[in-house]
């Protein structure tokens, strides 16, 4: 989960055998201790269904979905949906993040931390 700068909010790293749905509920319960000012998250179609509830009920939390139109052919810049996409490419800099040393999956989130954590310090001292 990550800002409208695509810095992360909040992150876990899980087996691949869950759903998109499921793991995002992993990723809200800790935002939820940190960001109480939070009201609304922009979330791609593969979090449609019984999570848009669930944010709400849970939450307290607008979950709105980022749809692609049916007639749209070739790539569009939808909005919102670029951010997540934008910090996913900032990693590609970083080779424990490029290649793949995925020993557990809390080595995986250390990694993704430390990336982040340059980033924004190099940021600062510009």
């Amino acid at each position: 989960m990550v800002d409208t700068l695509g810095l992360i909010i909040s992150l876990v790293v899980h087996e691949a055998s869950i759903q998109d749905r499921d793991g995002a509920k992993l990723v809200f319960w800790p935002a939820l201790q940190t960001m109480s000012l939070l009201v609304l998250i922009w979330a791609d179609g593969g979090y449609t269904g019984k999570l848009i509830d669930w944010v709400k009920h849970h939450c307290g939390w607008t979950l709105e979905i980022v749809k692609r139109s049916d007639d749209m052919k070739g790539f569009h810049l939808l909005p919102h949906r670029w951010i997540v996409e934008r910090t996913f490419a900032w990693w590609e800099d970083y080779r424990l993040l490029a290649k793949e040393y995925d020993y557990s999956p809390e080595s995986s989130q250390a990694n993704i931390y430390l990336a982040m954590t340059h980033l924004m310090l190099r940021r600062l001292a510009r």
